[in-house]
């Protein structure tokens, strides 16, 4: 079933994702996604929204085989995926003075 996910260069992280087992978690997401157990947060593809956060097993659908996600961050929890999408915010506004998180992320 492999996936051509797109991820992030300098890819989020919540506290319980360990950045030597990063490689075999991303291996789960294009192989096998309902067993990789985390949540993703991802440039939306609908203009009026900015980012989402959804389990990773929702990319066993057929709709993601067609249309892969382009993944910014990834959480062991809905919550650390909260934190992080703060993260996320904090810092563009820190680099930026704004919110335009796809042109943050995309750049």
């Amino acid at each position: 079933m492999a996936l051509g996910i797109k991820y992030h260069p300098n890819l989020y992280l919540g506290n319980g994702i360990k950045k030597k087992k990063l490689d075999k978690i991303k291996k789960k997401l294009e192989n096998r996604p309902v067993f990789s157990g985390v949540f993703l947060i991802c440039v939306s593809r609908n203009p009026h929204d900015q980012l989402d956060i959804y389990q990773a097993r929702q990319l066993c659908q057929p709709y993601y085989r067609k249309y892969p996600p382009y993944v910014v961050g990834i959480a062991r929890s809905r919550e650390d995926a909260f934190l992080l999408v703060e993260q996320i915010v904090t810092q563009c506004l820190r680099s930026r003075g704004d919110c335009l998180l796809k042109e943050y992320l995309q750049c």
